[in-house]
């Protein structure tokens, strides 16, 4: 396991997309990494599709400095993240302190709240596009997007490459 060693935070909400949240944890959790799952109170969270998601921790009880990612899936879960001040100032210590952050399908609403998008390129679900131009970022069509320590990818179906992209970020 070539990144043991290393420790991802995975953001939680109610409805979220079930895939974008699963898919990468156990990616990660192959590779070595340590997953926390984070969300608002340490609880049961149900997801998009009805599935039960327990968070780890609390948006609280995050030390960015204990952490080397943090990966934000998508679904409805992204619209109730981006209301809670804890979860967007942990956006911004992630971003400001040259860690990764990974977004993918709705999820771009909580970088855009933390306000860390403009000038920079991304992708998202083609639904929240107008979102991502009028936060001040370049939009670009493409399964996935890397831009400095930001990684965004639009739908599930683009999870093999945003993974991808993660764990290489984690390897350099």
């Amino acid at each position: 396991m070539r990144l043991e060693g290393k420790s991802a935070v995975i953001f939680v909400e109610d409805l979220v997309e079930e895939i974008e949240l699963l898919y990468p944890k156990y990616r990660l959790i192959e590779e070595g990494v340590k997953v926390k799952v984070a969300g608002p109170e340490v609880r049961v969270f149900k997801g998009k599709n009805g599935y039960a998601i327990k968070a780890d921790v609390s948006f609280d009880e995050i030390n960015v400095n204990d952490y080397d990612v943090l990966v934000i899936p998508g679904g409805y879960a992204p619209d109730r993240i981006r209301r809670n001040k804890t979860a967007l100032e942990l956006t911004r210590k992630f971003y400001e302190s040259g860690k990764v952050v990974a977004f993918i399908c709705h999820a771009g609403w909580v970088p855009i709240s933390a306000g860390i998008l403009r000038g920079k390129k991304v992708t998202g679900f083609f639904s929240i596009k107008d979102d991502l131009v009028n936060a001040g970022a370049e939009y670009i069509d493409s399964e996935v997007v890397i831009d400095g320590n930001l990684i965004s990818s639009r739908t599930p179906d683009d999870l093999p490459a945003f993974c991808r992209a993660i764990i290489s970020a984690l390897s350099d």
